[in-house]
């Protein structure tokens, strides 16, 4: 078994209340099989929650879907979503998306489907703030962006011109009225979010025109980094990410659906963070507390000093894997170690 950490969550008093009143009822019943293929041939792992509470990934040994058991409800996703993109970590987040090295990223993605579409209309699932739309129009200025999101940030893309429509929800919800609305749709590390990624499939294909496409990224839970770093691999993200979703899995859904996949890629889609972030998620498992709302005292004097101390003490070896990552990162994206990756698939015509 492995350890497990807390997580962070914001100062509102709406998520102290929730917390307050126990992490069960943010929970679905276990399950005893898979939720892709239905085998009950099932590996454990244990997580490293952010949160009170513990997050249990399990993987399937038939068809080595892994997803977290038990699961969130939609409201505890939506919880730990607003807390993460909306509260504390909003502008920790913003500056990660916003970082040259994202945008680089968004511009590659962009590329990569224009090869095979000039689109008019483009919905960004998972929007966020409408930081890939931002980056895209300047590469596609006569292509309209709009975007979908469950987070209060779809508003503030809106409002700072990054996209032209702003939907809040949860899309296979939204679907029925954004019915053949466009010809492109992204999803940038949004299926592991998601209740149910079939669903979201699904749903696409319904707001896709006949011959419009789909990109998705995702963490690939094949890479080697996740069989070498384990708990401590941060595509894992709980208790955020519910779902991790083998390439091969995920095509053969995508033709049973009606998409022909006409692009992968393991390389672009690499984020070099493996070694940095796992430095991180380990010093934070042995650190002393932060002062979190949840505890139900707040460290005293003693304790704040020696955690400062001990930060910098452990900033060489922070710096040292972060230099590693990016150092290696030509290399290990053109390997199994890469820790995502894109397909893109074009929507099939309806049958007759």
């Amino acid at each position: 078994m492995s350890p497990s950490v807390q997580a962070v969550a914001d100062r509102r008093p709406a998520s102290r209340t929730a917390l307050a009143q126990g992490t069960e009822r943010s929970h679905e019943p276990p399950r005893a099989d898979c939720p892709w293929c239905g085998s009950a041939r099932l590996r454990t792992t244990d997580l490293l929650p952010h949160k009170p509470g513990t997050f249990t990934v399990d993987q399937c040994r038939a068809c080595r879907h892994s997803f977290q058991n038990p699961r969130l409800t939609r409201e505890g996703l939506d919880l730990h979503h607003r807390d993460f993109y909306d509260g504390r970590h909003a502008a920790q987040a913003g500056r990660i998306f916003g970082a040259r090295t994202s945008v680089r990223r968004r511009q590659r993605a962009v590329r990569a489907l224009a090869r095979f579409i000039e689109p008019e209309s483009w919905l960004d699932v998972g929007t966020g703030r409408g930081h890939f739309p931002a980056v895209a129009r300047r590469l596609l200025p006569y292509t309209a962006f709009d975007g979908l999101d469950v987070g209060s940030g779809v508003a503030e893309g809106r409002r700072r011109g990054r996209i032209e429509e702003a939907h809040r929800g949860h899309l296979p919800d939204l679907a029925p009225r954004l019915a053949g609305r466009y010809d492109a749709m992204s999803m940038f590390h949004h299926l592991e979010h998601s209740l149910d990624p079939r669903a979201e499939l699904k749903a696409a294909h319904r707001v896709l025109r006949p011959g419009g496409h789909l990109l998705i990224e995702v963490p690939d839970p094949d890479s080697r980094y996740a069989r070498l770093l384990g708990t401590w691999w941060a595509p894992y993200f709980q208790p955020q990410h519910l779902h991790f979703i083998p390439l091969a899995n995920l095509r053969t859904e995508l033709a049973a659906l009606g998409y022909t996949v006409v692009a992968v890629d393991r390389r672009e889609p690499h984020v070099p963070l493996d070694l940095s972030a796992a430095c991180a998620l380990l010093l934070s498992r042995f650190l002393p507390e932060r002062d979190d709302p949840w505890r139900t005292g707040a460290p005293g004097a003693v304790r704040r000093g020696l955690r400062r101390v001990l930060s910098y003490a452990a900033a060489p070896a922070f710096v040292a894997c972060h230099a590693a990552d990016r150092l290696l990162a030509p290399l290990v994206s053109r390997t199994r170690f890469s820790n995502a990756y894109r397909i893109i698939a074009r929507r099939n015509p309806d049958p007759a």
